[in-house]
């Protein structure tokens, strides 16, 4: 009897092994509680990014998977993106044919239904001069990449004159100022940088030969000292200015093949082409795209700076097909799933194409074939532009593992 007293007043002189309930709602309240919605953090690697941007880091939000549709729902943060509906007097509405010609028949497959739609008129000419004030940037579902909503200084602007959507670069915020030089420097601003070395260079008729070359030296230093200047006003983020107001090894986008014409080239979420040489007293400057394909463009065509914004774009994960029958997108149907009449690998018995060499619907091969011959190999005079191919097969293996 002794022994089982002493053993239970062991026993409540010992700590719980669990701790109280007032201790554990305190640790509760204490932790910081996790909402359906979380952010996940990706860095791009050192070795894969490019030197100019290896300081990205971009933002994906992921959710709790309560139900199936949101388990691998990825979505880029953008928050500062504006809310609101677009301005009705920059759209126009989209009027869905469902991948038909006007026949009636299907001549771009998988397309068919979709939310409605307003397509946003976007800004690829940009020749109207003058300030523009960065009214707020929005999205824009008819395109990857983000827009701009600018709106001009001048207070006799009104209607399309004074409001206009701009494909807006990366880091370009509301509050920010973007001009266009198409037509040219301003008088302004080009009185500014070089009208005091104009003043002083016309004003000696008789000098000697040590003198002349002494101020052809200084008018050389001058020279590149105004450029210099005048880079430093007009290379900006949103700017448009020909290419030949562009130094080298500038990053560009929307950029225009026609001197008169809107821009064509880089305008998807993340791309930008580089500014690699200008031909001494050429036409022509030589510009890197995207792809890695290095042609000649009339220095007199326009590009915009900086780099096209939402480049996390690409990381994006829709979750569920009808995420994708939303935006306008019908199941992909795989050639073996059809009937012989409807694709070269269907019919028969199981899924086997018979031994067939994969092919498209229309019977053109797959799988790297190449069908046509752009630039210096291909036939002549069949794109002169194109000074440098961009890197396929084996050449664009070994450019990604040498990275």
């Amino acid at each position: 009897m002794f022994g089982i007293r002493a053993a239970y007043r062991s026993l409540t002189t010992l700590q719980p092994k669990f701790p109280s309930r007032a201790v554990c709602s305190a640790q509760r309240t204490s932790l910081s509680t996790r909402n359906y919605a979380t952010t996940s953090n990706f860095k791009i690697k050192k070795e894969e990014a490019i030197a100019s941007f290896d300081h990205v880091e971009v933002e994906y939000k992921t959710y709790k998977p309560i139900t199936p549709g949101i388990r691998h729902l990825k979505r880029p943060i953008n928050p500062h993106l504006y809310n609101g509906k677009p301005v009705r007097l920059l759209t126009v509405p989209l009027r869905r044919k469902g991948g038909r010609n006007s026949t009636g028949r299907i001549t771009v497959r998988f397309r068919g239904g979709g939310h409605k739609r307003r397509i946003r008129v976007v800004d690829f000419m940009r020749t109207e001069p003058g300030e523009y004030d960065v009214v707020r940037v929005e999205y824009d579902p008819g395109r990857s990449a983000h827009i701009a909503l600018i709106a001009a200084r001048d207070p006799k602007a009104e209607g399309t004159a004074k409001w206009k959507y701009i494909l807006a670069p990366e880091g370009l915020r509301a509050g920010d100022v973007v001009q266009s030089f198409r037509s040219g420097i301003p008088e302004d601003l080009n009185r500014e940088v070089f009208g005091t070395q104009q003043e002083t260079s016309g004003n000696a008729e008789e000098m000697d030969i040590a003198e002349e070359e002494r101020r052809a030296k200084d008018k050389a230093t001058t020279d590149a000292l105004a450029v210099g200047i005048l880079s430093g006003k007009t290379i900006k983020l949103g700017n448009c200015l020909p290419l030949r107001l562009i130094p080298t090894g500038t990053v560009v986008h929307c950029i225009s093949l026609n001197p008169q014409g809107k821009a064509i080239l880089v305008r998807s979420a993340g791309t930008f082409a580089q500014v690699l040489h200008h031909e001494e007293g050429g036409r022509y400057s030589h510009v890197r795209l995207q792809s890695g394909e290095i042609r000649k463009v009339l220095q007199s065509c326009v590009a915009t700076v900086g780099k096209v914004s939402n480049a996390a774009w690409h990381g994006r994960s829709l979750g569920k097909a009808g995420r994708s029958r939303w935006l306008g997108w019908r199941p992909r149907v795989r050639g073996v799933a059809m009937n012989a009449c409807d694709h070269p690998h269907g019919g028969g018995r199981g899924k086997s194409k018979s031994n067939k060499h994969p092919v498209s619907v229309w019977g053109w091969p797959t799988k790297g074939k190449r069908t046509r011959k752009p630039g210096p190999k291909g036939p002549k005079n069949n794109n002169k532009m194109v000074l440098k191919e961009r890197p396929r097969g084996k050449e664009k293996r070994s450019s990604a593992s040498s990275r």
